[in-house]
Formats: C-alpha cells, sequence, structure tokens
C-alpha cells in the first residue's frame, strides 16, 4: 500500500501538484489520521484545464485501438495491485477488505469492458433518397469532461466514468469525494503507468468542491459533467450547468423497494435481501430502502432475516471476521439515527438491534410496522436499517413501490412467471433485480428514471455518453 499512498497531492498533467492549503483524511473506523492531502489552488485549476484542452487534441489523434491498448494495461495494474488498492480503500472508507477486493475487481472490469467497447463506436451509412447523394454518420468525442464521483465506492465510481470516456477519446478531469481522495490518486498514478497521455486524467483535491465545481460546470470548455451523488446537489449542478448547455450524466439518489411476494423463496429472498441492503453498510445508492412483504408470508419471512441479521458482525474492515465496517462520519450516522427515531417516535416497532460499539460504527436495526409516509421511507437511509411494511396484493405492492420520486433500482422475488412478467413492466424504475440481490455489472446499463438521474454508465450506452454523432453529407457531381 505504501506505493500508492506516495502521491498525496493534485494530479494534474501527469505530476503531482502541492499547495500549502491542506485537509485530513481520517479513518472513519477509529479517526486516525491516514494522510495530509493538500487542496488544489486558482491557479493549478487552471492548469488542469489547460492540460485537458491539450490533452484532448492529442487524444483526437490517436485511433480506438491505441486508447484501447491504455486501457487494457491500465486494467493489468488495477488488478496487480489489487491487495494495496483494497487496504488503501479500507483505510479512508471503512468497508470490509472482502468487500473492497470485490470492488477493484468491479472497477477493473469497467476498464476491460471500454478497452473492448473502444473499438465498437460506429457511425452508419445511410441511404440516400436519391442518387446524387453519399449520406453517413460518424462518431466524435465529446470533448473535455469534468467528473464528479463520490466517497461510498471510491474506485468504481471513476473506473466507469473514466474508462468510457478515455475509450470515446476524451480527456477528464475528476473531482473525487474529500472523503476518499487517496483511491482517486492512486488510480490516476496507475493510469498515467499504464500509458495515459499527460492531462487524459487530471485529480483535483479540494475542500471547497462546491466553488471548484461551480467554476468547471460554468467553463464553456468543459463539453460534459458526470455526476454520482445525491439528487439535491444533482438539481444544482444541472442547473449551473445549464448556461453552456452541457452534455450531463447525473447518477443520483435511490429509495428501493423490496418486494416479497407470497410466491417466494424466503430463504433466497432474506438471502438477497442481505447483500441489496448491507453490502457497503448499506450506502449504496441501489440499496434495498423499503422491504415490501406480501401479508401472508411476513410471519417466516421475518423469521428467516432475524436470524440473518444476527449474523451479521459489526467491526474494522481489516478483520477478516467483518461483516460490517463504520459509516463514513459522525454527520451520516447522525442521519440514520434521527430517521431511526423519528420512525419510533411515528409508530414503527423496534423488532432487532444489534450492539453498540460506538464511534462511527452502527448496529443493524430492524424496523417493523413502518408507513409509506413516514420520513424514513421517504428518504434514502444510507445504513444498516430495514424497515418493514406489508401489502395485500399484486396492485397495492407496485403502488407503494412507485410512489416516490426516485427511480434507480428495484427489487422483488417471486416464483409465479406471469407475475414476474406483470411486475416488471409496471415498476417505475431503471434496473430491476429478480429474485437477484446484486444487479451491478459492468456489460449491462446502470442508470435510472425520475429523479433517479439521466444517461446509462457500463454497457455500450455508456460509451455513447462520451460521444457525439457528426452527420456528414456527400454530394456528388
Amino acid at each position: 500500500m505504501q506505493l500508492l499512498l506516495e502521491h498525496e497531492h493534485s494530479f494534474i498533467n501527469g505530476t503531482s501538484y502541492q499547495t500549502t492549503n491542506t485537509f485530513t483524511v481520517l479513518n472513519p473506523a477509529n479517526q486516525n489520521v491516514v494522510k495530509v492531502v493538500s487542496s488544489v489552488d486558482e491557479k493549478g485549476s487552471q492548469s488542469a484545464l489547460h492540460g485537458a484542452q491539450q490533452a484532448l487534441r492529442q487524444l483526437r489523434r490517436t485511433s480506438a485501438i491505441q486508447r484501447a491498448e491504455v486501457l487494457k494495461k491500465w486494467y493489468a495494474l488495477i488488478l496487480s495491485h489489487e491487495q494495496a488498492l483494497a487496504e488503501l480503500m479500507v483505510s479512508e472508507q471503512g468497508k470490509p477488505l472482502h468487500e473492497a477486493i470485490g470492488e477493484v475487481r468491479y472497477a477493473a472490469s469497467f476498464v476491460d469492458w471500454f478497452a473492448q467497447e473502444a473499438t465498437r463506436s460506429y457511425g452508419e451509412v445511410i441511404p440516400a433518397q436519391d442518387g446524387k447523394h453519399q449520406l453517413m454518420t460518424i462518431k466524435e468525442a465529446v470533448g473535455v469532461v469534468l467528473g464528479v464521483t463520490p466517497w461510498n465506492f471510491p474506485l468504481a465510481m471513476i473506473t466507469r466514468k473514466v474508462a468510457p470516456a478515455y475509450a470515446a477519446g476524451c480527456s477528464f478531469i475528476l473531482k473525487p469525494s474529500e472523503e476518499t481522495p487517496l483511491s482517486a490518486i492512486a488510480l490516476a498514478k496507475l493510469a498515467n503507468q499504464a500509458g495515459m497521455e499527460a492531462g487524459a486524467l487530471q485529480v483535483l483535491l479540494t475542500q471547497e468542491p462546491a466553488a471548484l465545481i461551480a467554476k468547471y460546470c460554468q467553463h464553456t470548455a468543459v463539453r460534459k459533467l458526470t455526476f454520482t451523488g445525491s439528487t439535491t446537489v444533482g438539481r444544482i449542478l444541472l442547473a449551473q450547468s445549464a448556461a453552456t448547455v452541457k452534455r450531463t450524466s447525473m447518477e443520483l439518489g435511490g429509495n428501493a423497494p423490496f418486494i416479497v411476494y407470497k410466491t417466494a423463496n424466503i430463504k433466497s429472498a432474506v438471502s438477497g435481501l442481505m447483500t441489496a441492503k448491507f453490502r457497503n453498510n448499506g450506502q449504496a445508492c441501489v440499496a434495498a430502502n423499503r422491504v415490501l412483504v406480501e401479508q401472508s408470508c411476513m410471519v417466516p419471512f421475518i423469521e428467516e432475516l432475524t436470524e440473518a441479521t444476527k449474523r451479521l458482525r459489526v467491526g474494522e474492515g481489516m478483520d477478516p471476521a467483518t461483516d460490517l465496517g463504520p459509516l463514513i462520519t459522525l454527520k451520516a450516522k447522525n442521519k440514520v439515527m434521527a430517521l431511526v427515531e423519528a420512525a419510533l417516535g411515528q409508530g414503527a416497532k423496534l423488532h432487532y438491534k444489534g450492539e453498540e460499539l460506538g464511534g462511527l460504527f452502527m448496529p443493524p436495526i430492524i424496523l417493523t410496522d413502518v408507513l409509506p409516509e413516514m420520513d424514513i421511507a421517504r428518504q434514502e437511509i444510507f445504513g444498516p436499517v430495514v424497515t418493514v411494511m406489508s401489502f395485500v396484493d399484486e396492485q397495492q405492492s407496485v403502488t407503494l413501490a412507485n410512489n416516490v420520486e426516485e427511480g434507480l433500482a428495484a427489487y422483488f422475488y417471486s416464483q409465479d412467471v406471469a407475475q414476474i412478467h406483470r411486475v416488471s413492466r409496471v415498476l417505475e424504475y431503471g434496473m430491476i433485480g429478480i429474485n437477484e440481490g446484486m444487479i451491478s455489472n459492468s456489460a449491462t446499463p446502470f442508470g435510472g428514471i425520475k429523479q433517479s438521474g439521466l444517461g446509462r454508465e457500463g454497457a455500450k450506452q455508456g460509451l455513447d455518453e462520451y460521444l457525439e454523432v457528426k452527420y456528414l453529407s456527400q454530394k456528388f457531381d
């Protein structure tokens, strides 16, 4: 891990950029200082934009095959540093080591996928309406991209943006979360080693993210914004980008329903819920937020869920026995606890609560008798709290599931084939897991509808997000 910790400054034009203004990265498990990093200044942000523009001109002269080769080398380097990257992630984000290793592999899978997709940005020949024209389209890089990524998946959220951008021939300015900047620097360092052009991937560390992002959003040289984060912040960034009519990709908040029908295999449903709810301690936009259970199977489901939840171990990420690490900050923990207290005050029942460890650790909690109008059912929890509510029939389950502003991910369990087809068609979500609690995959389009965002990441659609279609009309003499 020491090799990857050598850089504690922004990465601009292929090298470290140091300033005297610093902030501290803390280990959420024990609040120890992981690293003191420097915050980029005005000169650095201008240099990064200039370097990105120069790199864009250079990338326009490269072929898709050349860029694919660089991505293949980056992919290999990420995997060869798997353990170090995972340990670095545990130190600044807190997730268990086995989950961190899984994220390294998941992050690398996007680089591998888009190394292949780089050579598939096809144009087309369009049949002319007369015999005097040749009509065609080609695809070209959007231009300089600004990416803003969160702390909950500090590697994967970067690679699934940077890899398709580079495959398309775009240069990229990355503003990672100030909670987890070290993972971003490590990735940039490995990309540089893989042969990415200086300026093709810049990483700007800052303790004043709002001002830095606003400046880039308003700059005409930045042609695209890609953001993963809350719906509230996403609305602000969309407004800031409107004046320059930027292309945007927005992966925003979720409020995922997890529906269990009476025909479901209860053991499988609980197993899927443990993944969909407790992965990364519930700190995921696709985490199951509302568990909807048909009344007739509520008792066996709650029994199975309680036994599975009791087996979860809370602790520091480097402990191999740990299932749930700490929450990211005290503010995050206080928000989750406030939602739980409000729900109890509104009539929900505390069915189970694990052992308190203090600090930023939070025990797993099961709440029953939750109602759809409660705050905890209307807001993204982002913590290890299972909220259970009941329904009487399929129509009510769909109504409950859809009656929120968000539309990112949904899950449901049923062995009734006809029901599977009916429910799949009427759930208002961009992604649906059917008898499956883990839906993320580099080969599939990740993204939501309604107020959960715009655009898709991963799959062939992920490459198109960074390409413009240019139409060519040639007339023959």
